[in-house]
Parts: structure tokens; sequence; C-alpha cells
């Protein structure tokens, strides 16, 4: 007898939990349409004093002030959430509304984004933002719509140059054996590998911990990143020799996107492309401020001849040369 009671009530307890959940599901669908605060969680692995942060908080201030309060974007920074791609998939499911994330751990779910991480791709700041803007830039922030995947905008991210612990790289030769850390990205790590170095990628949480304990010897990224790390307390050689120039991107759940109505839609547009615009200005100011005050806190820094690495790294192109990747990135240099 007890044992049919137990189980009677545990039916009834999943019962009362399913229609518990979609209750749940069916107020806040009214309190959308009633023009209630719809909430947007925001998730992202970088600290609140990063430039891409900032200009997340000024996306999330805009928003609010567009849609008269009627809509709020909640940022959760520092990797609260999970990773770049453990972030993604939650925004797969629909379990999170919006991610921000490097274009290289797109590479998973969108293959051609993979494009961003080819060395020396952009000529200057005025064609990778023509590419960006550009059909180009549009079609791949498009690209991921099939696996549930709504490109919103490009954040700069500036350029990525190796900083190492015992010695500057100054010629390709110098990557040679040393055990670098990258982003989790096939990409970057077959640059590090055709360098003749040993790619070693790293969660980005992580890094200050395996630089301190010499489990890699260097790594790279962007000066802001180097300083809102800390990275540059352990790693005191910077060398600027900006391989490659990969954008941050703001995603959606296509799952969210679709239920949200064309004004909303708009409004989130308006925020973002806004955000945009303050964030490409306050990028410029905190990347110069960025190497002062490691320079300051005494990083030294160096200025390579690109030339060499341009050449070393070219059998990158050669191995892309007739895949969907290698067409895009020539497509990329034919920008003016």
């Amino acid at each position: 007898m007890l044992r049919k009671e137990t189980s009677f009530l545990s039916l009834g307890l999943v019962v009362g939990a399913l229609l518990t959940a979609t209750c749940f599901v069916f107020i806040q669908r009214q309190q959308i349409s009633g023009g209630a605060r719809t909430v947007l969680k925001l998730g992202h692995a970088l600290d609140q004093s990063h430039p891409v942060h900032a200009g997340m908080e000024f996306m999330a201030r805009r928003l609010a002030e567009i849609s008269d309060g009627a809509m709020e974007i909640q940022i959760f920074p520092n990797g609260q959430l999970g990773s770049e791609p453990e972030t993604v998939e939650q925004l797969q499911r629909g379990a999170l509304a919006m991610v921000k994330t490097s274009a290289a751990a797109m590479e998973g779910f969108v293959p051609e984004m993979a494009v961003f991480g080819l060395p020396y791709l952009f000529r200057d700041n005025d064609h990778y933002w023509n590419v960006l803007n550009g059909p180009i830039g549009q079609e791949l922030l498009a690209a991921g719509a099939s696996v549930g995947i709504h490109g919103l905008c490009y954040y700069d991210s500036g350029s990525r140059s190796f900083y190492t612990i015992d010695g500057p790289i100054l010629t390709p030769d110098d990557v040679r054996g040393e055990k670098i850390r990258t982003l989790q990205s096939r990409m970057a790590m077959d640059l590090i590998s055709t360098l003749q170095g040993a790619p070693t990628p790293i969660p980005w949480g992580e890094l200050y911990t395996a630089l301190q304990q010499r489990m890699v010897d260097g790594a790279e990224n962007n000066p802001p990143s180097f300083l809102s790390s800390r990275h540059y307390e352990v790693a005191k050689h910077y060398s600027l020799d900006e391989h490659t120039r990969i954008p941050d991107i703001v995603i959606f759940s296509q799952t969210i996107w679709d239920s949200l109505s064309p004004q909303q839609q708009a409004w989130v547009e308006q925020a973002a492309a806004e955000s945009v615009a303050f964030q490409r200005i306050l990028w410029a100011e905190k990347t110069a401020e960025a190497l002062t005050e490691v320079e300051a806190a005494g990083v030294t820094i160096y200025r390579p001849d690109k030339a060499p690495f341009v050449a070393a790294t070219a059998p990158l192109y050669e191995q892309f040369k007739d895949t969907a990747i290698g067409h895009v990135a020539a497509r990329i240099r034919e920008v003016k």
C-alpha cells in the first residue's frame, strides 16, 4: 500500500511541476504581450573593467531608454554563466538570450567565422570595418541562423600580439618550441603550430594561474585584455606583431529573437548599433591607455618587423585556399 501511495505521490509531484512550468511560461507570455518588462540575460567571460563590457553596459542603458523601460538587459560578466562555448550552447537551447563571444569561439558553430583567425588578413583599420559593416560581415553574422544563433553586432577587440615571460618574440623563430596559450579555436592553434610553437588552449579565466605556474611560456591578446587580466604582472615582454584581428560578437538566441515583436527587435538593433559606435571610440582610447599603463608597470613593449611573420604564416592561406574559408578570405582581400 505504501509503495502505491508513494508512486501516486511521485506522479502527482511530477504532474504538478509540469503544470507549474507550463503556467510560468504562459504567465510570462501574458506579461510580455501585456506590455510588461522583457528581461534579456547576457553572459560573457570578461571582467567589468574591460571596454567591451562597457560597450554592453551602454547597450543595456540605451535599450532601457529607447524602450521606455519595457526591455532590460541583465549582464553576467566574468564567466559566471560558463565559458564562451558553454554560453553559446545555452543560447542555442534558448536558456540564455544573449552572449558576447570572440569570433574565434564561434568556429565550432559557424565554421566560416574561422576566417578571422587568418593572420594579417586586414590591411588597416578602415579595411577591417569596411568588411565587418559590409556584405561579408553581415553574411557572417547571419550564418548562424540555421543553428539557432542570431548575430547582432561586432565589437572592436583590436589586434592580438604575443606576450611572454622569459624573453620577447621578435621573429617567427622566437615562437619555435614555446608553449603559447591560444583561444579554443582550431585556427588559432594552427597559427602557433605553423610558427612551430606548441599551442595550448586554456580558458581565459584560468590563464593568469597558468602563466604564474609556468604551464605556458606566454599568450597572445590585445592591450586592454593584457591590462585588465593583470597578465602583465607575470609576462613582462609584449611584442606588438599584431598577427590577427578577431572581432568580438554579440549574438542572440534565434528562438528568443523570433519571439520578440518587430518593435522590440528594432529597439534591440538600435541599442546595439549605438553601442558599437560608442565602443569603437572607447576601444581606441583604452588601447592607448593600456600600453602606457603596462609599460609603467615594468613591461617592455616591442614593435617587431611584421614582414617575416607574414611570410612565415603564408602556408595557412595555402592550406585553406580551396575551402569555404579560403573563398571568404579572398573576398575580404578584394574589399577596398
